[in-house]
């Protein structure tokens, strides 16, 4: 079988998502477009040469591009104390006695929560505020901290 320099991209093109998916590397993705690119320069006639220098430039110039995003957007809060995953980051408990260990019982959403303070100082009994969730456990802080 007598494959076309074309077909070999798609080929290598397919390879990369397949790669990117067994992964979660986006960047294979990025690669995958340079493959892509250098197919269809093979479908325009170019020679090998050419491909492979549309095929590099495009790939290197997605990488490079992707790599300059991430890195002006400033990555999430962790799951454990991001506002998006967790709607309980930021609401309000009532802690009346803190034990000797930094913990206390709330009544938060009609059920008995487990509270860590996670702030500086002392635990002092008042309102506090839910920064952060570990299991079934509320980490808190005092309001205004």
């Amino acid at each position: 079988m007598d494959w076309s320099a074309s077909t070999q991209w798609w080929l290598a093109a397919g390879l990369l998502v397949a790669a990117e998916l067994a992964t979660g590397t986006f960047y294979l993705l990025m690669l995958a477009l340079g493959s892509a690119a250098g197919a269809l320069a093979g479908h325009l006639g170019l020679g090998v040469i050419a491909q492979m220098l549309v095929a590099a430039l495009v790939g290197a110039g997605a990488t490079a591009a992707w790599h300059f995003k991430r890195m002006r957007h400033p990555r999430s809060a962790p799951a454990a104390s991001n506002r998006d995953v967790n709607l309980d980051i930021g609401e309000t408990v009532r802690v009346d006695h803190w034990d000797e260990a930094g913990q206390a019982r709330v009544n938060y959403r009609g059920a008995g929560w487990t509270v860590r303070f996670d702030g500086s100082g002392a635990p002092l009994p008042g309102e506090h505020v839910i920064v952060g969730i570990d299991g079934t456990r509320l980490r808190v802080q005092p309001v205004g901290h």
